[in-house]
């Protein structure tokens, strides 16, 4: 009776999810985004768009890390100053001081509503303009550059956080003119069909790597002094460099994500809607019960903080200290051009390749080597930058986890606005989003990086012009941590292998001179003697 139950149930949810998509798909929404031409519904959307904000949610927190490393707009003013000193010493910022902590603390807060707008405001406007089922937000590469690089731990670099956000706006701009003329385009389809195809296999090795790492990831792979890297899933490790130090393949939390990656693949197999969801969703609840070996709280300060965080459940914060402080006072400098030059060059190559990818994967390119809001979609991800930039975050950009969603079935641009909600929802669920542990995230991830690796077998392998090329693109991507670096290697040894075709027309064509002369020198001399011989 309770079988027979559910099933009336089941079929009862059917019908009403059948009358849902049918009266989406004839509703104003449903023409705007062409559900019924590109063969989809509306709670397949839903289910997408949900799928992408699952895979790329891990953004709010780590962004927001990574940026706040640089203690942002926060100085030497912010320290505390010491009662039998009359100001504070000149390395208070890298010293435990509670004034500069307090403000790196508010800006992290800052950096986390900057992150989740900037995201929901680039993905809203692609879904909006080039219906195309893309989620956007500060890029991972980018955030580090300008955190690590540019500002420098806690304001040691070479500018300040101002001054690199001037940068970033000012590389916006340009990349928006690229765009605007065109150009972007051009330059995407120029890259070989080899090394474009490598792509979406490199950049999916890439993000599987990043899944199957300790900081970011299920924690299986580890830094190694000897062969740099080495399979860890370790009890106890080095808390900067991730390095094992004890315990090796007795992680619990490892295994936890094991079981969430089953649970993931198992629904795959099956065609189970949604399988990414439920895979993340179990981990995560499972690690945020305390008092257990998979905790994502552990009883230790940091561990007691965040969870403190965690309880809250509904939080909103206020920018105070990052919108807006763009400053161009320090602007002319070298380092300042060198950052502007290589920001452009990483949006230009990777960005490009990674939105190129990402229409390639969802079969949205035709035969012509172009898709459906091409255009648009180049717009948009140039123009969410200058908004980053405004609101005091690294350059935006189109996120690779968007073939997660197209996995669920994702066709339009219903998905990205979908994602968007999602990070609009998040404004006021923070706590909850920025508790998602990495071991949850990182199966994910090692999941798309399988579905990516299908467009290899469309790859010449036996022709070595077309193999080698794309060979170096997918190897040097996750070897190397850069996908504008796998880009530049693959177009740079296509180039050069087709150098040697190039050298043998060249000496055809000097041969086919050569004689073409020859021959007219002997009709010369023939004709002279003829005149000799008449005289």
């Amino acid at each position: 009776m309770g079988f027979g139950l559910m099933g009336r149930l089941a079929s009862s949810w059917r019908k009403m999810e059948m009358a849902v998509n049918d009266a989406v798909s004839k509703s104003i929404v449903g023409k705007y985004f062409k559900l019924e031409a590109r063969k989809t519904c509306f709670t397949t959307e839903l289910r997408a768009g949900t799928a992408t904000f699952m895979t790329m949610a891990y953004i709010i927190a780590v962004n927001a890390t990574i940026l706040a490393d640089s203690g942002g707009t926060c100085s030497r003013a912010d320290c505390s100053v010491p009662a039998n000193q009359t100001a504070a010493s000149l390395d208070c910022m890298f010293k435990p001081n509670a004034g500069y902590e307090n403000c790196v603390s508010k800006t992290k807060s800052d950096l986390v509503v900057a992150t989740v707008l900037s995201a929901m405001i680039g993905s809203f406007a692609m879904g909006m303009l080039a219906n195309l089922p893309l989620g956007l937000a500060p890029g991972m590469g980018p955030n580090a550059y300008l955190a690590y690089n540019l500002v420098g731990y806690h304001g040691s670099g070479s500018m300040s956080y101002q001054t690199a956000l001037a940068v970033v706006l000012v590389e916006a701009c340009a990349f928006l003119v690229i765009s605007g003329l065109g150009l972007r385009s051009k330059l995407a389809r120029l890259i070989p069909d080899s090394v474009r195809l490598a792509c979406a296999a490199g950049i999916g090795l890439f993000i599987a790597f990043v899944g199957l790492q300790i900081h970011q990831g299920v924690g299986l792979i580890g830094p190694d002094s000897s062969t740099l890297v080495t399979i860890t899933a370790c009890t106890t490790t080095d808390p900067l460099t991730g390095a094992c130090i004890g315990g090796k393949m007795k992680s619990p939390t490892f295994w936890l994500a094991m079981a969430g990656f089953l649970i993931t693949c198992y629904g795959l197999m099956k065609e189970v809607k949604g399988s990414m969801i439920y895979g993340i969703l179990f981990t995560t609840l499972i690690s945020w019960i305390r008092g257990t070996v998979f905790t994502y709280f552990p009883e230790t300060p940091l561990g007691d903080s965040n969870y403190n965080y965690f309880k809250k459940v509904v939080d909103f914060h206020k920018i105070e200290s990052t919108a807006g402080v763009i400053s161009f006072s320090h602007f002319n400098s070298r380092a300042v051009w060198v950052a502007l030059a290589t920001l452009l060059y990483v949006d230009l190559l990777a960005t490009t390749g990674v939105l190129y990818t990402m229409a390639e994967f969802g079969g949205f390119v035709n035969d012509n080597g172009g898709f459906e809001g091409e255009y648009l979609a180049y717009i948009v991800d140039s123009s969410s930058t200058i908004v980053g930039s405004a609101l005091g975050v690294s350059p935006v950009a189109t996120y690779v986890e968007s073939s997660a969603g197209m996995k669920e079935g994702g066709r339009t641009g219903l998905t990205a606005v979908v994602i968007a909600a999602y990070f609009f929802f998040s404004f006021f669920f923070t706590p909850l989003l920025t508790s998602v542990p990495p071991w949850a995230v990182g199966p994910s991830l090692v999941m798309v990086g399988v579905m990516m690796m299908k467009v290899v077998k469309d790859i010449k392998w036996e022709d070595v012009k077309e193999a080698v090329p794309a060979f170096v693109t997918m190897v040097l991507m996750p070897l190397t941590y850069s996908i504008s670096n796998g880009i530049i290697g693959g177009v740079g040894v296509h180039v050069a292998l087709c150098l040697y075709d190039l050298g043998l027309r060249l000496i055809k064509w000097l041969n086919q001179m050569r004689k073409i002369v020859r021959n007219g020198q002997n009709q010369v001399s023939a004709g002279a003697e003829s005149m000799v011989e008449i005289i």
